[in-house]
């Protein structure tokens, strides 16, 4: 498979308006190592979750396929970025006590990404894939719009794999020991504005303007209006947070 790279052209975006992950996943990660030594963030982006695991791990090595979200990366001293494939990350046999894989599985080989995984995980290491889906309100009326956007409107649009994203990466292939996983949720407290800039970042969004030539948020954004109220009252927002955790042996 080769690399299909939705994100490099926008990766300054994806970093200004992509929510954080919340602190408990970095912490229940780390929980599941076997040591703290080397954690290996794969398809990192702009390293939001590498920052987050370098809390907990003497090193993070980070990479993505895509240089330009290694561009944007957030330095920080115990991580070292680099741009390569899943499937050939160029890290030490049996080094990474964790290896994880945040919102970017469904872009991999994974035949060669779990052989990959053998190849670098220490014996007991950990893998995860991690995904969080449709955002959510709370709100009926705000939920159902938001979902007619990403369902209808926007299907043609989403690349295929969007769809593993969607399901929690239940239907993608996961040959590892299973261990359990405690419930997280992701959240943020976000003003219209912010929200809005969130949704320009889906790969759906930018597919449809190209193959339209018309935004499909402009009308969403009028719909969404009359509905959120004062557009710099923030409300908060939740996406669906799950975790396929394994052991590697």
């Amino acid at each position: 498979m080769s690399f299909k790279d939705h994100f490099s052209g926008h990766a300054g975006e994806y970093r200004a308006w992509r929510p954080d992950y919340p602190d408990a996943l970095p912490a229940f990660l780390a929980g599941a190592a076997p040591s703290r030594g080397l954690a290996w963030d794969v398809g990192c982006g702009n390293g939001q979750l590498s920052v987050a695991l370098a809390r907990h791990f003497a090193r993070v090595v980070a990479t993505d396929a895509s240089a330009g979200q290694i561009a944007e990366a957030e330095p920080y001293p115990n991580i070292r970025y680099a741009a390569a494939p899943a499937e050939a990350g160029g890290l030490e046999d049996r080094s990474c006590d964790l290896i994880v894989a945040a919102q970017a599985a469904h872009w991999f080989d994974l035949d060669r990404f779990y052989a990959e995984v053998r190849r670098a995980a220490r014996p007991g290491g950990a893998v995860a894939l991690v995904s969080y889906g449709l955002n959510q309100f709370g709100d009926p009326a705000i939920d159902s719009l938001l979902r007619e956007l990403h369902d209808v409107t926007l299907r043609s649009h989403w690349p295929a794999d969007r769809w593993h994203v969607v399901n929690g990466y239940r239907d993608l292939p996961f040959p590892f020991d299973p261990l359990p996983v405690p419930p997280l949720a992701m959240e943020a407290r976000w003003s219209l504005p912010r929200f809005l800039g969130y949704l320009g970042t889906w790969s759906g969004v930018k597919r449809a303007i190209q193959a339209t030539g018309r935004n499909p948020l402009e009308p969403a954004a009028e719909a969404l209006a009359p509905l959120w109220g004062d557009p710099q009252a923030e409300r908060t927002v939740r996406w669906p947070l799950t975790v396929r955790l394994g052991r590697v042996f």
